[in-house]
């Protein structure tokens, strides 16, 4: 049995890393970092000069403090209306409807598509608690009252929830605004797959190919 004496040391040990503990901790709190990459990604940090910790650190403050929704498409932006939004260039008859951003800069990367966006925020998905009104679709409903739509591409993600939305959306669309054609992109991508992890060949032929709803 060890004495009482023994833990003093390992505690010790404890507290002068704490820091570095807080750290790894910070780190795995972000999506898509497991506890081995957090710590991978604390240990390059104290291996950082005092500027580039400093660069580093400005970045993500600026980005937090000035980054904003663009007030059309909730795209990010430092402006109210993002650059696709204020892009005359662009088709603005036609919106291409994204769960998030991840998916809106995979359509880009295609250099195919030039309507412009909506991104809705996520699916809809009861089983954690997101149902429509957490969800950017009135905004989407009112930008088809006041904008001249022609077409609204639904691009939701190909699995259950992205369905579920997608079709939700669909049939609010056809009640209220009868005249706009909707359409689904195709299933060249596969079923259950995330759009920004797609290649943007097969993402550009989803997008050719989408068939009325």
């Amino acid at each position: 049995m060890a004495s009482k004496n023994s833990f003093v040391p390992n505690h010790s040990r404890q507290q002068s890393t704490m820091p570095l503990v807080r750290l790894i901790e910070q780190f795995a709190s972000l999506p898509g970092i497991g506890p081995k990459t957090a710590q991978q990604l604390a240990y390059h940090v104290l291996n950082m000069s005092d500027t580039q910790i400093q660069a580093l650190s400005d970045a993500i403050l600026t980005a937090h403090n000035e980054i904003k929704q663009c007030k059309l498409c909730h795209n990010y932006s430092v402006n109210d209306t993002c650059e696709i939004c204020a892009d005359e260039k662009r088709d603005h008859a036609t919106i291409c409807v994204v769960e998030n951003v991840k998916s809106l800069s995979a359509f880009e990367r295609t250099q195919e598509y030039h309507g412009v966006y909506h991104i809705i925020g996520g699916s809809i998905s009861p089983q954690n608690g997101i149902g429509p009104d957490e969800l950017n679709i009135k905004d989407l409903i009112r930008r088809l009252g006041v904008e001249p739509i022609r077409e609204v591409i639904l691009a939701t993600n190909p699995n259950i929830e992205g369905e579920a939305t997608a079709a939700y959306i669909s049939r609010l669309i056809r009640i209220t605004f009868p005249d706009i054609q909707v359409s689904r992109i195709a299933y060249g991508v596969s079923a259950g797959s995330e759009l920004e992890n797609v290649d943007t060949v097969t993402l550009y032929k989803a997008l050719e190919n989408r068939s009325k709803l």
